[in-house]
């Protein structure tokens, strides 16, 4: 989400005759896009306006976007670390503004409002982070309240894009030579547009199950999204899944905690075996759909019981991915008022015994892929002279020998090695 917002305002930036600059050194204005998820955001934004503000050379033009700007505002200001405007999440389509009233000499612009109709979602070619994969928004903001998050309040309610626009733009992609899409949002399969003008052909119990049978008839090569909610997950999604070989067999579901008492202090929506049911279901589609989630450790109250059990739903789960955090409070969410009782070792422990089975489990599963044939993406060099660097429909990292004239294209690639994080091939 941060990536796409960020190549969203380059590119109304470009248009209105900016251009990256080479280093921060030689720019003239700095944008610092910033996320609250993770711990001491503040922190580190300060650091980084600091050390910009001692940076040689004329004075720099200095704006703060994203989360922490929504959720902070004036306190930025009174920092004094030479922060000159200050724009919220909704408000990233009038940074060109913020940067005019800067550059005439006004101070401490601030921009929290909503986000303006014709705002544009897509952004230009020249911005994107790559020429073949492109992230597609189709909804902001989050109304589900997990008791540890700061998103429904950083980001806002769910808003769903309709789906002509959503359409349009995979369209326009796909014309650019983009290859992948992402369908992108903090909840994708809580979509519910106001109108489902343009599903009307397409058959499916949720509007956004209808929404991933429209865009596979795009023709679009590849279509993956991310994320997924649990309580939102149905069987239809996966049924969508195996009807369309351009939807991708990947979903990513987090689960955040093994234990149902944990869950109902985070107020997930969810328990340990209504999400274990979606799982076998997903496991049941001959698609072969690799599974990645989330997972908190070290959330207040959680025993050591507690903690087996998540160690148990992740052996029974076998997930491919995982992305496991250490609990830290954020300021303003409901889990902020708990006793935070799990002390600093215990979740460094925790974290590391589940790191340890994640190795294995993703071992294991690099093992079976070993002499099989994945469709890659090329789309990059990779480290290594004479290796390109993509990702298979499954979302795995896989290298390979390759030519430049491969770059843009998918390939058949015979997996030889597996290593730590990534599987090395041939074309065959």
């Amino acid at each position: 989400m941060n990536v796409s917002d960020s190549e969203r305002v380059a590119s109304q930036l470009e248009r209105l005759g900016y251009s990256i600059a080479d280093s921060e050194e030689t720019a003239d204005v700095v944008l610092l896009n910033t996320c609250s998820v993770r711990e001491k955001a503040e922190q580190k934004l300060y650091t980084r306006a600091g050390q910009l503000k001692r940076v040689e050379g004329p004075r720099k033009i200095v704006g703060v976007m994203g989360c922490v700007a929504q959720l902070e505002g004036n306190n930025l200001f009174k920092q004094d670390r030479g922060i000159d405007f200050v724009i919220g999440t909704k408000a990233v389509g009038r940074v060109g503004d913020a940067i005019a009233a800067a550059v005439e000499g006004e101070k401490r612009i601030l921009d929290l409002g909503e986000r303006e109709e014709d705002y544009d979602w897509l952004p230009i070619k020249s911005q994107r982070h790559s020429p073949y994969v492109a992230f597609v928004p189709i909804i902001e903001g989050c109304n589900k309240f997990c008791t540890y998050c700061i998103v429904p309040f950083s980001r806002g309610r769910e808003k769903s894009l309709e789906a002509s626009e959503i359409i349009r733009h995979v369209l326009e992609l796909r014309r650019e030579g983009v290859k992948e899409v992402h369908l992108i949002g903090q909840n994708v399969n809580s979509y519910r547009p106001k109108s489902e003008s343009g599903l009307e052909a397409f058959k499916g119990t949720t509007p956004f199950s209808r929404l991933l049978r429209a865009v596979a008839a795009t023709g679009i090569e590849r279509v993956k999204f991310t994320t997924s909610f649990p309580r939102d997950y149905h069987a239809d999604i996966t049924d969508a899944i195996n009807e369309h070989e351009n939807l991708c067999n990947w979903v990513h579901l987090p689960v955040q905690s093994g234990s149902d008492s944990v869950l109902r202090a985070m107020k997930r929506g969810h328990t340990v075996e209504s999400y274990k049911k979606k799982v076998d279901s997903i496991r049941s589609s001959p698609r072969n759909i690799s599974l990645s989630t989330d997972i908190i450790v070290g959330f207040p109250g959680e025993t050591e019981k507690d903690f087996m059990e998540t160690c148990d739903l992740f052996e029974y789960c076998e997930y491919d991915s995982a992305y496991i955090f250490k609990y830290s409070p954020r300021p303003g969410t409901p889990a902020a008022e708990l006793e935070d009782d799990v002390s600093t070792d215990q979740k460094k422990h925790r974290f590391l015994e589940l790191e340890k089975i994640q190795r294995k489990m993703l071992q294991r599963s690099f093992e079976r892929k070993k002499g099989s044939v994945l469709r890659v993406l090329a789309e990059k060099p990779s480290g290594r002279e004479g290796q390109l660097s993509g990702h298979s429909p499954c979302q795995t990292v896989v290298n390979f020998e390759g030519d430049e004239e491969h770059l843009g294209t998918i390939v058949d690639v015979v997996v030889t090695e597996a290593k730590r994080n990534t599987l090395f091939g041939e074309i065959r």
